[in-house]
């Protein structure tokens, strides 16, 4: 018989790929970490982890193990949310992960929803883009995530995680303001093409490498046929904006920005097929019928519709 406690910590290494990560994420010696490995390599009576330089990596049965365990958590947290849906009152905590418009334009007004309704639920938000908590969603980090998907660039999803709509958000190219001054920048002709084309030579703000944001908003000005000068990055669309505003850069901006409220540079549409974002939740398999995922889902849903209503001219 396995130790449960000891095949999590094995899953635990599979996930953030070092003990010192393992170490710290459980508040755990390293040592420590190593020690219950090393036992569980003698309950199973095989190697389990293999030396790569200065790390380990697990060896087959390893990972054979690592599945089963996954199914055995999975079972595990089906059976927590039977009991949970079994209670009069939801309490308990549940922890959410958003990327930054979403958790601004979304999350509070969800939050808000989620207190009327449920008072004793305990909700922890963290701001997270969604290259990174994909994969601490199925490290058992958080319990919900709010992911967003960009037009050609469909995201790697772990195994074991499902997901839900819950809006289309529009992506339009934001422009320097003109007119006025010198540095002013016409708005283009030609179309969504054309408007593009009109910021060849322009500074650019953008997503840093590696996201998919960037290589999308790369994607779009190479079909363009320009390389873009990108002078400024970072993932605060709240400073692609502000460096908009004072004619310091070009931006690609999603709708979630302006949250309701009008437009404070000008915009152009994009091409179909690439000026819209998907925004999604993910959950892990086994949590998903868990009633605060549920409730969770279900204000972030009615806060879509909200935002709606408060769009100007509605």
């Amino acid at each position: 018989m396995f130790d449960l406690h000891r095949l999590r910590l094995l899953r635990e290494l599979k996930h953030r790929g070092t003990l010192a990560a393992v170490a710290a994420a459980l508040s755990y010696a390293p040592s420590s970490v190593s020690q219950q490995l090393s036992q569980l390599e003698a309950e199973a009576g095989v190697p389990l982890l293999e030396p790569v330089g200065r790390r380990v990596r697990l060896t087959e049965q390893a990972e054979i193990l690592v599945a089963h365990t996954e199914a055995v958590l999975e079972r595990l947290e089906r059976a927590e949310a039977d009991i949970a849906a079994s209670l009069t009152d939801l309490t308990g905590t549940l922890r959410i992960a958003a990327f930054q418009t979403a958790a601004l334009a979304l999350v509070p007004t969800a939050l808000g929803l989620l207190r009327e309704r449920h008072p004793q639920l305990r909700v922890h938000v963290t701001q997270l883009e969604p290259e990174q908590a994909l994969p601490a969603l199925a490290a058992r980090d958080f319990d919900l995530v709010v992911a967003e998907e960009y037009p050609g660039n469909p995201s790697r999803r772990p195994a074991g995680l499902e997901e839900e709509h819950l809006l289309d958000d529009p992506l339009r190219l934001a422009l320097p303001k003109p007119p006025g001054g010198p540095d002013a920048v016409a708005p283009g002709t030609g179309g969504p093409m054309g408007a593009l084309r009109s910021l060849a030579d322009h500074p650019w703000v953008m997503e840093p490498e590696g996201t998919a944001a960037r290589h999308w908003a790369m994607t779009l000005c190479r079909n363009a046929g320009f390389e873009p000068d990108v002078r400024f990055e970072t993932t605060d669309l709240l400073l692609h904006l502000r460096l908009v505003e004072q004619r310091h850069a070009a931006a690609f901006l999603p709708d979630l920005v302006w949250d309701g409220r009008p437009s404070t540079v000008p915009l152009r549409q994009l091409s179909a097929g690439q000026d819209t974002r998907r925004v999604f939740t993910v959950v892990r398999t086994g949590r998903s019928r868990h009633p605060a995922v549920l409730a969770c889902r279900d204000a972030l849903l009615r806060s879509v519709v909200l935002r709606v209503h408060r769009r100007p001219g509605m």
